[in-house]
């Protein structure tokens, strides 16, 4: 956990959530979710991909909010295979905008978190209040019933990922025909190569619905 971070508790359908808010240096431009990797297999806010992500958009200027999902940490309840998460990152996105009105907000998740961010995009754009943009890493496309997504979502996958092969994700795509940024020699992990995870979101943000300027930061670290 940062220094600067504030810690959060929410009541959830399956009891109380924890979570993290991470605040920009300036007043922020927009809000960014974050959604960790597997519960069951070690899962939580502070992976160290999640971080990452989290890191990445505070030096965009977004404020930041990260939750563990049930039966992680201090969250209650027990693992709901991506329904009560869902539900779960939904409270937080409502919670959030309430506590900054008039933000955009961003969906971001790593490996089980991309699917639970999928399926609140379908949601949120199903009731007119679509999310700004979709940034998913190591997406569980054939691990999981991701969604569909719009075309100017951000997907990084590694080339080498043996958890979730980079055909698995192609295959989901191919009929979307939304493009995936290859980490040529990543795993899943990114070991050693969180690095480009930062670098490319913060490239690609220059040509997002916003043109947001970027606070160059490369303080991220493996």
């Amino acid at each position: 956990m940062n220094k600067s971070s504030e810690k959060i508790t929410l009541a959830g359908a399956a009891g109380r959530m924890e979570g993290l808010i991470d605040m920009p240096a300036s007043a922020p431009r927009g809000i960014a979710l974050v959604a960790h990797p597997h519960p069951l297999y070690g899962g939580t806010m502070d992976n160290k991909v999640a971080v990452t992500l989290m890191r990445t958009f505070v030096a965009l200027g977004y404020v930041v909010a990260r939750i563990n999902f049930r039966g992680v940490g201090a969250s209650e309840g027990v693992h709901d295979h991506g329904h009560g998460e869902t539900d779960d990152m939904g409270l937080l996105h409502q919670y959030m905008i309430e506590k900054f009105p008039g933000l955009p907000v961003t969906l971001s998740g790593f490996s089980f978190g991309t699917y639970v961010q999928s399926q609140l995009g379908q949601r949120l754009a199903a009731a007119g209040t679509p999310a700004e943009r979709l940034v998913l890493v190591g997406a569980a496309a054939g691990k999981w019933q991701m969604a569909d997504i719009p075309a100017d979502t951000i997907l990084i996958h590694g080339e080498n990922d043996d958890t979730i092969p980079l055909q698995a994700v192609l295959d989901w795509l191919r009929p979307q025909d939304v493009p995936v940024i290859v980490i040529p020699g990543a795993d899943h992990f990114f070991h050693r190569k969180l690095g480009h995870i930062k670098s490319w979101v913060q490239a690609l943000w220059r040509s997002g619905p916003a043109g947001q300027d970027v606070q160059k930061d490369a303080s991220a670290e493996d």
